[in-house]
């Protein structure tokens, strides 16, 4: 028989955190050393996790240990959970929260976009979870895994192939992982936010397309202006693992957005097939301005 605790605060836990630099990984590692968990903190960037770290211990919460890594470096996170587990034994949370962004249409893709996208938002929590779950299996104690999706994981929206891949990905891996592990008194939460009020919001990726034209920044703010803090995701992540909900949204629209594609699904179809039309046509007429302006001017920027 399966073990029925689970655990239900970050509280004293010893957490893992990705992507904790900025963002959801900031704001939810400053909310968890709030609520007294002990954390274990990576990002790629090591200054700005230097300074989540600071942050935090200036506030008297923990830090067990931090360390800049690639989450896709397979053998970065292999040496990072031996230094872990050999210091502090198993952990009771890991919080995959690290991502990356690009958007763009099937003809404008490359590999090296595709590749991008499941190396650091797929694999890269793979490798997480392949180092430090099974360990908290093993430790027989209650635990909680957090893997941040997105808003592109739920619905199909336009120009997010690529990205769409890697969450939908995740989103998968989680559902299958959430009925694995329960049995272990682990569970398991995907975190669907839209837009968060974060850097990436503002410089993710657009291939193919000149993100700087008016009319499509017109249409990517249209995004944008929802967007939510980054504390506010946070704060839905602990209310998650608090209440035990496998999917944690961090906004209404997109738990409304997901109710209506399961509940109205040819209505849902229509309007995926509208929006992707408007946004195919935006593409051509931004191209074409762009080709009309290079014509005009061979030395304008546009003809480069």
């Amino acid at each position: 028989m399966g073990r029925v605790n689970r655990r239900k605060t970050v509280q004293g836990a010893k957490t893992l955190v990705t992507g904790a630099a900025s963002g959801i990984g900031k704001a939810t590692a400053l909310a968890a050393a709030s609520r007294g968990a002990q954390l274990v903190l990576t990002d790629i960037d090591a200054d700005g996790l230097a300074a989540t770290a600071g942050e935090i211990e200036r506030a008297g919460g923990t830090v067990l240990i931090s360390r800049a890594l690639d989450i896709a470096d397979y053998e970065a996170v292999a040496e990072f959970s031996a230094a872990v587990h050999e210091s502090f034994g198993s952990l009771d949370v890991v919080m995959n929260v690290a991502g990356t962004s690009v958007w763009g249409t099937v003809d404008s893709l490359e590999i090296r976009h595709w590749r991008r996208m499941i190396d650091i938002n797929l694999l890269g929590p793979i490798n997480v979870i392949e180092r430090f779950v099974p360990p908290m299996v093993r430790s027989g104690q209650p635990g909680a895994l957090v893997n941040v999706s997105s808003a592109a994981g739920l619905l199909a929206l336009p120009w997010h192939a690529a990205y769409s891949a890697s969450k939908y990905g995740l989103r998968g891996l989680s559902e299958v992982l959430r009925f694995e592990l329960a049995e272990h008194g682990i569970t398991v939460h995907l975190v669907t936010p839209g837009a968060v009020a974060t850097p990436l919001v503002r410089s993710f990726d657009l291939v193919g397309v000149d993100k700087e034209n008016p009319r499509v920044q017109r249409v990517t703010s249209l995004f944008t202006r929802h967007a939510v803090p980054p504390e506010k995701v946070a704060a839905a992540i602990l209310k998650g693992i608090e209440r035990n909900r496998f999917l944690v949204y961090s906004s209404f629209d997109i738990r409304f957005g997901y109710w209506w594609k399961r509940k109205f699904a040819f209505p849902y179809e229509l309007l995926m097939r509208q929006a992707n039309q408007q946004f195919s046509t935006l593409k051509q007429s931004v191209n074409r301005d762009r080709a009309a302006a290079s014509t005009s001017n061979p030395d304008s920027p546009a003809a480069h």
